[in-house]
């Protein structure tokens, strides 16, 4: 039972620690910001060092420095992001009247080169593994690309809880981009979709004639998407996500307000 629990605990802790981390850095004065990115980029080549080292590494120890490169990979992608480094041509609300294609287009404008540097990323890490035994790293980051990009699919279409207390106040101008709705077509198939692969993982691990590698690695990666299928629960259901991460959040209540978020209609509420 070991086997599983130490490399599920093991995600637990650094998804919390790292996700709080990068909510704290981003919070602090602006004039942190900068120092702050110089320091995440050293960590950022330590990180691509790591997995380019460790892809050969067919060990379980192997699988948790995978994971846990590919975790400051994406870390330093979200902070470049919501430090405002790399984001997108468009850092202006969403302009009024803005409906269906119009809408996406300048939401998808205020992320461009983020989306962008999130390839690179994903390349680096591909070209780093190729023909190697290690792939944990690449999965670990493709995990994190999709349920990310799932959940801000979710945010635009509509969401009960826009969690305001996360977006630093130099991006309330994203809100204008966001809805609240009691429900939207596309969150009923992201929460199916993630807990079938939670589902197929948790098999995955408990399969016979496994490595210690590949119990270490599937395990991490089943408690991840696990973790991002409760990420999107925090989007629709009345639970209080921000105390998960009180001690990095400048202020948890009252809730900062977004910018302008596009009100729920009565059909919204009503769920027609």
């Amino acid at each position: 039972m070991a086997a599983y629990a130490l490399p599920a605990l093991y995600a637990v802790l650094v998804w919390w620690f790292s996700t709080g981390l990068i909510l704290l850095l981003d919070h602090r004065p602006r004039a942190t910001h900068a120092a702050s990115m110089v320091a995440g980029t050293a960590v950022l080549a330590l990180a691509l060092w790591a997995i380019g080292a460790s892809a050969g590494d067919a060990s379980a120890g192997g699988a948790y420095t995978a994971f846990t490169a590919a975790l400051l990979v994406w870390g330093w992608q979200e902070m470049s992001y919501y430090m405002g480094f790399v984001s997108g041509p468009r850092t202006l609300g969403c302009p009024p009247g803005a409906r269906g294609f119009a809408r996406f287009r300048a939401a998808a404008a205020t992320s461009l080169w983020h989306e962008a540097a999130i390839v690179a990323g994903g390349l680096a890490i591909v070209a780093l593994t190729w023909r190697q035994p290690n792939l944990f790293a690449l999965w670990t980051y493709l995990v994190l690309w999709g349920m990310n990009l799932s959940a801000r699919l979710n945010l635009f279409l509509g969401v009960r809880n826009l969690n305001a207390e996360f977006l630093p106040e130099h991006l309330a101008y994203l809100g204008s981009y966001l809805r609240v709705r009691a429900m939207n077509p596309l969150f009923p198939i992201s929460v199916m979709a993630a807990g079938l692969a939670t589902g197929a993982l948790v098999l995955a691990a408990l399969g016979e004639g496994l490595t210690a590698h590949d119990v270490a690695g599937l395990s991490i990666l089943a408690t991840l998407m696990a973790l991002a299928t409760l990420e999107h629960g925090f989007l629709m259901l009345p639970l209080p996500s921000a105390a998960l991460w009180q001690w990095s959040l400048p202020k948890l209540s009252p809730p900062r307000p977004l910018a302008s978020p596009i009100p729920a209609t009565r059909s919204d509420i009503e769920g027609h």
